[in-house]
C-alpha cells in the first residue's frame, strides 16, 4: 500500500513541477508559441522508468512484488471505473466552457488542442506497445506498455491544466487527482504493472505538451490567415466519437 500511495504523490508532483515552471514566464511579455526543454524533464523520466523495467533489476522486481500484493489482498477486486474516468479531466474543460467558465482558449481551438495530444498520444502508444510486447500481468495479451488508460487520462488531466491554470490551479490539480485514481485502478484490476501505469504518466504529459506546441501551427497551416471564424467540437453519433468542423472564410 505504501508503494502505491507513493506512486499516487509521484503523480501529484507533476502539476506542481509545471506551476513552478509557468511562474518563470514573464506574464507581461505576449505568451510565445515555444517548448521549455525544462517541462519535459519529469515526464521523460517517467518514461525513462518504465522501460528500465524490461531487464531484470529492481524495477523489474518492484513490478512483481507490488501485483504479488494486490492480487493477495484484493484477488477479486473488479472495479472499471477507470473506463471512463480515463476521459473525466478533459469532459471538464468542455462542461465547464459551455456552463460560462471560461478558460485559456475558445472551445473550438480548446478541442483542436485536445485532438493534436490525443492524436500524438494514441500513435505514440500504440507504436510502443507493438514494440515492447510486454505481457499484461493478467496474462491476457502482450500489448502491457505503457498504460494507455494512464497515458489518456494524464494527457487529459495536462489539457485542463493547460486550459484553466490562470483561472485556478486548483482545478489543473483536481484534474491529476482523477488521473492518478485512473492509473491505480489499472493496478488493482491486474492490467497493468506499475512501470506501465509510471510510463503511461510520461506519455501522457508529454503528448499534450507536444500538442499545445504543434496545434497553432496545424491551424495556420490549414486555416491560414483568412478564416473569419470555424467551429471545431467533440461529437458522438451512432457509437462512434469524433470531432466536426465548419469555418467560414
Amino acid at each position: 500500500m505504501f508503494k502505491l500511495k507513493l506512486i499516487l504523490a509521484l503523480t501529484m508532483f507533476l502539476p506542481l513541477y509545471n506551476y513552478a515552471q509557468d511562474k518563470q514566464v514573464i506574464d507581461s511579455l505576449p505568451e510565445k508559441n515555444t517548448l521549455r526543454v525544462t517541462s519535459f524533464i519529469i515526464p521523460a523520466v517517467f518514461i525513462g522508468y518504465g522501460i528500465a523495467a524490461g531487464g531484470d533489476n529492481f524495477i523489474r522486481d518492484l513490478d512483481r512484488t507490488t501485483r504479488n500484493e494486490l492480487q493477495e489482498d484484493h484477488p477479486f477486486f473488479s472495479v472499471h471505473a477507470d473506463n471512463y474516468m480515463q476521459y473525466a479531466p478533459a469532459a471538464a474543460v468542455f462542461a465547464l466552457n459551455l456552463s460560462g467558465v471560461k478558460g485559456k482558449h475558445s472551445l473550438g481551438d480548446a478541442a483542436g488542442y485536445y485532438a493534436v495530444s490525443m492524436a500524438i498520444m494514441t500513435a505514440s502508444t500504440r507504436i510502443t506497445k507493438a514494440q515492447t510486447y510486454r505481457l499484461r500481468p493478467d496474462g491476457t495479451t502482450n500489448n502491457s506498455f505503457p498504460s494507455g488508460h494512464t497515458a489518456t487520462s494524464f494527457a487529459a488531466a495536462e489539457f485542463l491544466r493547460q486550459e484553466y491554470k490562470d483561472v485556478s490551479p486548483f482545478i489543473g490539480y483536481a484534474g491529476y487527482v482523477v488521473a492518478g485514481t485512473t492509473g491505480i485502478l489499472r493496478l488493482y484490476n491486474n492490467r497493468h504493472w506499475v512501470s506501465d501505469v509510471v510510463a503511461g504518466v510520461g506519455f501522457g504529459v508529454i503528448s499534450t505538451k507536444l500538442g499545445y506546441f504543434l496545434y497553432p501551427h496545424l491551424k495556420k497551416l490549414v486555416l491560414g490567415k483568412e478564416v473569419k471564424n470555424y467551429a471545431f467540437v467533440p461529437m458522438y453519433q451512432q457509437g462512434t466519437a469524433g470531432f466536426a468542423f465548419s469555418a467560414n472564410f
